[in-house]
């Protein structure tokens, strides 16, 4: 009788969502649902409120380890990894939305490109965005991992890299998870180590873009490029 009950359960819920979207669900019925594919008898409506009382919102659950909601959680590794894999999931998707060499012309395509580029990233990491002459990206490079106070981001990897992907011009990116979207003084010094460094073979910077949230911050737009 309880399968019997779960699975017409969780044939109205996918009714539900099939019919109408997630926008009317509660966020443990979003979690329910995503569960379904990893858990296939067991009720997921408990666990479901489980794991958002234990990490506060789905965000604080996406971006947490698998490792970390199988430690406090007592999941299955699937269950973990699927739902850890979310947010690289939605950076794959914005990636993808702008499609093969997009064009930023302009700080403020330049800043929606980087937003999508951060999507559930809890740590500091930095992107080197490598334009043609024509402002299309040929590529974007994950240069460095971690605050740049903790290990700088080296000019000469950057050269390197700028040079491999055949950079007329660059970006800067990278993120504050902190929340701020105010340049730290580390921030200003290693740009101008950047601006140095690329500017000996005839490369500009247009532009470091800082990513806090949804928002992004352009010292070009701030005089300080």
């Amino acid at each position: 009788m309880p399968e019997k009950l779960h699975g017409g359960h969780r044939e109205r819920v996918r009714k539900r969502f099939l019919e109408e979207g997630l926008d009317g669900f509660a966020d443990h019925q979003v979690l329910e649902l995503l569960l379904f594919y990893c858990i296939p008898i067991k009720d997921t409506n408990e666990l479901a409120h489980k794991l958002l009382t234990e990490f506060g919102s789905l965000a604080g659950l996406f971006e947490a380890s698998s490792e970390e909601i199988c430690t406090r959680c007592h999941i299955s590794s699937n269950a973990a990894v699927l739902l850890s894999l979310i947010p690289s999931l939605a950076r794959r998707y914005f990636k993808g939305k702008w499609g093969e060499k997009p064009l930023l012309n302009s700080s403020a395509k330049a800043g929606e490109y980087a937003v999508s580029l951060f999507v559930g990233r809890t740590y500091e990491v930095f992107y080197l965005l490598c334009l043609d002459a024509q402002n299309r990206v040929n590529y974007a490079a994950l240069v460095h991992e971690g605050t740049i106070n903790e290990a700088p981001v080296y000019p000469r990897l950057i050269v390197e890299t700028a040079l491999r992907h055949q950079a007329s011009t660059v970006i800067l990116a990278h993120n504050h998870p902190g929340g701020t979207l105010r340049p730290s003084g580390a921030d200003k010094e290693v740009t101008e180590k950047i601006v140095t460094a690329l500017g000996a073979i005839a490369i500009q910077v247009a532009d470091h873009l800082i990513v806090a949230g949804q928002e992004y911050y352009s010292f070009m737009e701030h005089g300080l490029l």
